[in-house]
């Protein structure tokens, strides 16, 4: 399946978070929430990726917009990682059935084929949509680079109910944002962003 372009209804999907409670496009009727699609649990990029959600967190929240991470990872590896960092947001355990996608990756567009040493495989497209109240796709971040990323989410979030519905290819810092606050936990990790590709390979 391609990319949601923006504009576009959001498909609908239902999974369960790290706890166990399920989250659906049909029980977030009527607000705004961000899904953010990453490859792997507690490897470098997705970590300063989840650990900048987790520090904007509040600034979400005093938005009325609920985050919800999304990758193939089960619910036990999900709450893991989630205690790990101390991540206050649900977590969807999107896991493939026996030779098959990932059914939620592969409804946003987000299971595609990568490459890595000459070596084709499948995996997660770092992706983000903002999903309006009217359940429509009211903004996309492609090829998400980590490092400040929830800062640009942020700002998307700030302009649902005015701007126009935009697709943007994330950079590793904007001009216009603030630099995302960081726990010393999460430095090594930033240090090692470049890493993430090669960990975020599944076998």
């Amino acid at each position: 399946m391609p990319l949601i372009e923006p504009g576009r209804k959001a498909p609908a999907f239902s999974a369960p978070d790290q706890s166990g409670t399920v989250h659906s496009l049909k029980s977030l009727k009527g607000s705004a929430f961000v899904l953010y699609f990453y490859p792997k649990d507690d490897t470098p990029g997705c970590t300063v990726e989840a650990c900048a959600f987790r520090d904007g967190w509040a600034r979400f929240r005093k938005a009325g917009v609920t985050v919800l991470g999304v990758s193939p990872d089960g619910a036990e590896s999900h709450a893991r990682f989630a205690r790990k960092f101390r991540l206050p947001f649900p977590l969807l355990a999107d896991e493939p059935g026996a030779g098959k996608a990932p059914r939620l990756c592969a409804a946003f567009g987000t299971w595609q084929e990568k490459s890595m040493y000459g070596k084709k495989y499948m995996g997660v497209a770092r992706t983000t949509y903002v999903i309006g109240p009217d359940g429509k796709v009211a903004a996309r971040f492609d090829k998400v680079k980590p490092d400040g990323h929830a800062d640009e989410v942020l700002a998307a979030v700030a302009a649902l109910p005015s701007a126009a519905c935009t697709r943007t290819t994330s950079s590793s810092a904007s001009a216009a944002s603030a630099p995302a606050r960081r726990s010393p936990r999460t430095r090594p990790a930033t240090r090692r962003a470049s890493t993430s590709t090669r960990a975020s390979k599944r076998r």
